[in-house]
C-alpha cells in the first residue's frame, strides 16, 4: 500500500546535518562524517526529547585539532542535528523552528594519540533552562493556563515552541514557592481533568512531555481518543521486501515482545484499582472517607480495550468503605488563596474563603487510578525507521495467535488493538535504521479495526 514501511526501509537513512557551535566563538565544526551512531528518544514520561550522538573524533576535525579541543566542547554548545528515514520523513532541529538542541553530558572514550571516540548527550533549551529558573508568583485560574505561563512566560521557560495543552475543567490557585518549572507542571498534570474528555468524579490525570512537535498536557483519556496513527502488524511471514505486508497495515514489525508481567501486590499497593481517601475540613472538623473503585468508574472511561482487568471478585470486601487497597489523608484546601483581592476587591476574597480550591475526592485518587490502569498491558516491537511517529501518538498492533503451528498468522484478539506510544528511540548507524517502540494501554482485548 501506499507509504508503507517495509523492511526496505531499516537500510541506512541520512544523517544530514550534526553541527556544533562554540560557545566561546561562535565557530562551528560538522561532525557528520564520523558519526558511528545516533539515538533519539522521546517519552511520555519525560519533560524534554533527549539524543546521543557517537562520533569519531580525528585530529583535523578543527584547526588541526579535535573537535572536543578545537572549539572546545565544554557543555552547553548548541547543536543543529537534521537526519531523514527511507519515507523521506525528516527530524530538523535548527534556529528557525526554535527547537535545536544543546550539549548537556561529553564522554570521551577510546582515546589514543591520534583519534577518539566522543559520545554527546544532547537535551532541548529548556531542559537547561529548567536549572536556573525558580516559581516565584502566584496563579490564580484554570490548570491548563497556568501550564502555558510556565512555558511561555519571559520570566520563566519562555519557549517559542508549538503547544499542544488540552484545556482543564477544574480551577486550582497556587504560589510557586520557588520551585523548578518541570516540577511544577508535573504536580499539576496530577491534579487536573479535562473539559473535554475527563468527567470530574470519575477519571483525572495528565502527562505532560515534550516532541518533535512540541510540548504537550494531554490528558490520560485524551490521549487514548486520538486517531490512530499507523496500523502495525506482526506475524511469522517475511515480509519479502514490501510485497506481503496484508491489506490495510502500514508497517510490518521486525520484533515484537509483549509485558503483561502483572504483579498483583504492586498493583495493590499502588492503587491501581481501589484507592480510599480520607479526608478531614479544619473548617467545620468533618471527617469524610471515600472508597471510589476502577469498576465503578469504568464507564466514564475513555478505554483502548474492550475490558478493564477484571480481578477475583473472591477479594472483594463487602460494606461501606471497606474495599481498598491504598489509602490518602488530606486536609480540605478551603478558604486559601481565593480569587479575587486588590484594591476596592477584598469582599469578593471573603465572599469565596469558604469555597474549595482543590478537590481531593473528585481528582486526587480517580488520577491514580488512571495512572496504574494505562500501565496495564504492555508491549515492544522493533520497526523499519519512521520518524514520523511521536511519543503520545495512537497506533494500531496485531500480532498472530500463539499456537502451534508456527505458520498461523490468525490475528490475537486479547493482544491486539490500539496503543499509545510510551517510549520511542530511533537509531541510526551506518548501515541500518530502526524505531523501537515502547507501547502501552488501560485495558485488554482487541476493538476498532486496522484498516
Amino acid at each position: 500500500m501506499a507509504n508503507s514501511l517495509t523492511s526496505k526501509s531499516s537500510d541506512s537513512s541520512f544523517v544530514k546535518k550534526i553541527d556544533i557551535v562554540s560557545n566561546k566563538t561562535g565557530q562551528s565544526v560538522s561532525v557528520v562524517g564520523g558519526l558511528i551512531n545516533l539515538m533519539y528518544y522521546e517519552s511520555i514520561l519525560k519533560d524534554s526529547v533527549r539524543a546521543t550522538v557517537i562520533f569519531a573524533d580525528t585530529g583535523n576535525s578543527i584547526d588541526g585539532k579535535t573537535a572536543l579541543d578545537g572549539l572546545p566542547i565544554v557543555g552547553e554548545e548548541r547543536v543543529y542535528l537534521k537526519f531523514t528515514d527511507n519515507n523521506e520523513n525528516t527530524l530538523d532541529f535548527n534556529d528557525t523552528l526554535e527547537n535545536h538542541m544543546y550539549i548537556n553530558n561529553v564522554t570521551p572514550f577510546g582515546d589514543d594519540s591520534t583519534k577518539s571516540a566522543v559520545q554527546l548527550s544532547l537535551t532541548s533549551k529548556e531542559f537547561i533552562m529548567n536549572e536556573k529558573v525558580r516559581l516565584n508568583n502566584r496563579f490564580d485560574g484554570k490548570v491548563s493556563d497556568h501550564i502555558r505561563r510556565v512555558l511561555t512566560d519571559k520570566n520563566y521557560l519562555a519557549t517559542k515552541k508549538k503547544l499542544d495543552i488540552e484545556s482543564t475543567s477544574n480551577n486550582y490557585n497556587f504560589c510557586g514557592n520557588n520551585k523548578k518549572p518541570y516540577y511544577t507542571l508535573n504536580w499539576l498534570s496530577k491534579n487536573s481533568v479535562s473539559s473535554d474528555n475527563q468527567k470530574k468524579g470519575s477519571s483525572s490525570g495528565y502527562f505532560f512531555f515534550e516532541t518533535y512537535e512540541g510540548f504537550k498536557f494531554k490528558s490520560i483519556d485524551g490521549l487514548l481518543s486520538q486517531e490512530k496513527k499507523k496500523s502495525i502488524i506482526y506475524n511469522q511471514s517475511p515480509d519479502t521486501r514490501g510485497q506481503n505486508i496484508p491489506e490495510g497495515y502500514d508497517i510490518k514489525a521486525l520484533e515484537y515482545s509483549k509485558d503483561n508481567a502483572i504483579d498483583v501486590q504492586k498493583k495493590l499497593q499502588m492503587g491501581a484499582f481501589s484507592t480510599r481517601t480520607v479526608l478531614f475540613d479544619p473548617f467545620n472538623c468533618a471527617y469524610q472517607v471515600i472508597t471510589p473503585s476502577a469498576d465503578q468508574k469504568k464507564s466514564a472511561y475513555k478505554t483502548a480495550g474492550k475490558d478493564l482487568p477484571k480481578l477475583n471478585d473472591e477479594f472483594n470486601k463487602s460494606g461501606s468503605n471497606k474495599d481498598f487497597s491504598r489509602t490518602t489523608y488530606m486536609l480540605l484546601d478551603r478558604g486559601t488563596l481565593p480569587t479575587g483581592g486588590g484594591k476596592g476587591k477584598g469582599s469578593e476574597q471573603v465572599k469565596k474563603s469558604g469555597e474549595q480550591n482543590f478537590e481531593p475526592q473528585s481528582i486526587l485518587n480517580q488520577s491514580i487510578m488512571r495512572y496504574n490502569q494505562l500501565y496495564s498491558q504492555q508491549a515492544k516491537i522493533t520497526i523499519p525507521g519512521d520518524f514520523s511517529l511521536h511519543a503520545g501518538d495512537v497506533i494500531f498492533l496485531d500480532v498472530p495467535e500463539l499456537q502451534t503451528d508456527t505458520k498461523n498468522d490468525d490475528i490475537n484478539k486479547q493482544n491486539g488493538g490500539i496503543y499509545i506510544i510510551s517510549d520511542l528511540c530511533h537509531y541510526i548507524s551506518q548501515s541500518e535504521t530502526y524505531t523501537k517502540l515502547n507501547l502501552v494501554r488501560d485495558s485488554f482485548g482487541r476493538t476498532g479495526n486496522h484498516s
